[in-house]
């Protein structure tokens, strides 16, 4: 049973995603639905992401919008370290800034900036040892920044017992073709 649930995958701009209006996001946003709708009935209490934009940002708000119906359902942003966002323009800062204000929790995992990959590489066993299972939004044909947590998540499963969960390019194209039809009807 997973009570608690990383889940994680690709930043928009892997997916060629250059704003919320983008059609991709709502089937992603769908997958996700369906997949959490599917942990809820098996006991999920917690979602757990790290803060980044994109398959993050947009499980934190399915999970706002599942917290009207399964009321005990909540979220958690732990951050890798301070400034993440630093860099990013002001739409991407209002959206991280959504995430982290309107969750159940939020912390930063190292109180300091970014100071080198170590800090991810522990931001992942801290995740892991914290959780139940982790749910990626990934496909192995198209490689990108989520292979090396799935790499990690992969090794700690080796050794624990850890659930994991892909949402593929497969799963995606089956939704699109569903919410099509749903349109059409």
């Amino acid at each position: 049973m997973v009570k608690r649930l990383v889940v994680t995958g690709y930043r928009p701009h892997e997916l060629g995603i250059f704003n919320e209006t983008h059609p991709g996001v709502a089937i992603i946003k769908e997958a996700l639905r369906q997949q959490l709708l599917a942990q809820l009935d098996e006991g999920l209490e917690w979602v757990i992401v790290s803060g980044q934009l994109g398959v993050e940002a947009w499980t934190c708000d399915v999970v706002r919008e599942l917290k009207e119906e399964y009321t005990h359902l909540k979220y958690a942003v732990l951050l890798p370290f301070q400034g993440q966002e630093e860099r990013w323009n002001e739409t991407n800062k209002a959206k991280f800034e959504e995430m982290v204000l309107k969750a159940d929790f939020s912390t930063y995992l190292t109180n300091r900036p970014y100071a080198g990959p170590w800090q991810f590489q522990k931001k992942d066993e801290f995740l892991f040892e914290n959780s139940d299972g982790i749910l990626f939004v990934y496909d192995e044909d198209n490689e990108g920044s989520p292979k090396f947590t799935k790499r990690a998540a992969e090794r700690f499963q080796e050794q624990h017992p850890y659930e994991l969960f892909v949402i593929d390019a497969f799963q995606l194209q089956l939704i699109q073709e569903d919410m099509q039809r749903e349109q059409w009807d």
